[in-house]
């Protein structure tokens, strides 16, 4: 049986998380932290796991790139009827979560979900580079294929078929976004004894912060 030590945390382990220091708005907490990650040399500080569930709730996880996020949410990118897409139509709540090692830092986000405007996935996909546009037209996502190949000749085929021309954005794929009821900030310290603050909606539609045990 192959045994997992506990490596070295890193640096941001011996940082506090404290009440009386974090922002009363969790967005702005949120915007704080992503810099500080970006700062830090995270590869891609805006890639999290998004979680959904199935009608039944069965659940399913994937990594996606969160493209932008203000007081409306949080806001990715992907095709409708691809497993996420799917499982978001027949129960709208999802979880992301957020690791940025090189502070030890995590951050959990969840809520309902609804589709942005079909004006923003327009804008988002033409700002998207060509290729990635070709890819989202081809790829019947999450569905079972023949081969690569065949994937690989659809695109092809596209491409010469809008050569001269805008793609079309298919009408399968545009962004969802995120509304947080709830925030977590965990911050890594040593000996396990990490820092969870997680903020919460009130009745009055205000955030209360409650510490959370490691």
């Amino acid at each position: 049986m192959r045994e997992f030590r506990q490596a070295p945390g890193p640096v941001g382990q011996t940082q506090s998380l404290r009440e009386q220091d974090v922002d009363p708005d969790p967005l702005r907490q949120f915007a704080a932290w992503f810099e500080q990650a970006g700062q830090a040399g995270a590869p891609q500080p805006e890639a999290a796991a998004v979680a959904t569930a199935s009608a039944d709730g069965a659940p399913s996880v994937r990594f996606v790139l969160v493209k932008r996020f203000d007081e409306r949410g949080f806001v990715f990118f992907s095709n409708y009827e691809s497993r996420k897409g799917r499982e978001l139509r027949e129960n709208p709540r999802a979880a992301l979560l957020f690791h940025w090692e090189a502070l030890g830092r995590q951050v959990r986000i969840e809520g309902s979900v609804e589709r942005v405007s079909a004006a923003e996935s327009v804008a988002y996909a033409h700002s998207r580079p060509r290729g990635s546009q070709l890819s989202a037209l081809a790829s019947p996502q999450s569905r079972v294929i023949e081969s690569r190949e065949w994937l690989e000749r659809r695109v092809a085929e596209l491409a010469e078929r809008y050569a001269d021309q805008e793609l079309p954005l298919p009408e399968t794929w545009g962004g969802l976004r995120v509304l947080p009821a709830s925030y977590e900030f965990w911050q890594q310290r040593q000996d396990r004894l990490h820092d969870r603050l997680r903020y919460a909606r009130t009745a009055e539609h205000d955030w209360r912060i409650e510490r959370l045990a490691p």
